[in-house]
């Protein structure tokens, strides 16, 4: 007899245009009732314009009336907003206190590190004014959707991405809004983007302390953040702010990660210490979290983000850093 873990182990094959991702991985299929040769499908919405709602329709009927003592099937769409439908694991925020540390590169590190551990990651990108994610993944398309909600762009190797740039006439042009305007977009982003099912969600934070990283700590179900920040004692300095925003808001600090912590010289493999000696521990103990690693100025990474490859990224430093992820984020579940 069937079963409806047949059926949705069938349906797996069925990819939503526009993403990539099946009905199962978007969360797409509200309920299956099997009664005989009788088959019903009830599927969300969400996010799914008309034309992709009947080509999916299509598709779910072909799926249908191919499994075993079907006789009659029947395919209907419910709507649904994309915040009754999504699934998330846990949400982390990359914060840090000051602009230009590389917070958005260790984003995207962890997302491709996750990535690579098999997990299903999301990227939103929160950095509303100065957003970069899509240009390191290399991505320049827009968004699909209706008017119910946004579909995710995939990356190369699978990772959901939305950013304020993909909406954009021009990747270029200046988003010039108040605080409010961007506290809504990120609210938008969270609540009306079609994420499905995932494992992470990683979310880019603008600098600082302002509106929008309060925005999102208020909003957002946060498991926690991960603070960035560089050997300068400037920046340092900045950064006890962040902490002390995390720990205010009662938002768990998961790790610390320094960038920029030195450069390896190719002749001689020494490690020039160019902005100072560093302050992992020194940070990790101002957090109470632990140091996840640190990354040197790397010109093959700086080489990969400009050409939109960050997914190709390797090296013993990135490993380091992947392995104290992984073991910080298992330790959420």
């Amino acid at each position: 007899m069937l079963t409806e873990i047949q059926v949705r182990e069938n349906l797996k094959q069925v990819l939503v245009p526009g993403v990539l991702r099946s009905l199962i991985q978007l969360n797409l299929v509200r309920s299956i009732d099997i009664a005989d040769d009788k088959l019903e499908i009830a599927l969300a919405s969400a996010a799914l314009n008309s034309s992709a709602q009947v080509w999916l329709k299509d598709k779910v009927l072909e799926v249908a009336h191919g499994l075993p003592g079907v006789r009659e099937a029947k395919v209907e769409f419910t709507e649904t907003k994309p915040k009754e439908v999504n699934r998330i694991g846990h949400v982390v925020a990359v914060m840090s206190g000051k602009g230009g540390v590389g917070k958005s590169l260790v984003a995207s590190l962890m997302a491709v590190a996750m990535a690579r551990e098999g997990k299903d990651v999301g990227v939103l990108d929160a950095d509303i004014t100065g957003p970069s994610i899509p240009k390191m993944f290399g991505i320049s398309s827009h968004p699909g959707g209706s008017e119910n909600g946004l579909l995710p762009v995939l990356s190369k190797a699978g990772i959901e991405i939305m950013s304020i740039n993909l909406l954009l006439p021009q990747e270029d042009d200046a988003v010039i809004w108040r605080g409010p305007l961007i506290g809504k977009a990120i609210t938008q982003f969270w609540e009306e983007v079609l994420w499905g099912k995932l494992d992470y969600l990683i979310v880019d934070l603008p600098p600082g302390t302002a509106d929008a990283p309060l925005t999102v700590m208020q909003s957002l179900p946060l498991a926690g953040v991960v603070i960035v920040f560089t050997p300068q004692a400037l920046t340092a300095m900045v950064v006890k702010k962040a902490v002390k925003m995390a720990q205010t808001m009662k938002t768990p600090i998961l790790g610390v990660v320094e960038n920029m912590s030195y450069l390896l010289l190719p002749d001689t493999g020494k490690k020039l210490e160019l902005f100072g000696e560093s302050k992992g521990e020194e940070m990790a103990k101002a957090a109470a979290a632990p140091f996840l690693g640190s990354f040197p100025i790397d010109p093959e990474l700086a080489n990969l983000c400009d050409r939109g490859e960050i997914e190709r990224y390797n090296s013993d430093a990135f490993s380091a850093f992947a392995r104290a992820l992984a073991e910080t984020m298992a330790a959420l579940d």
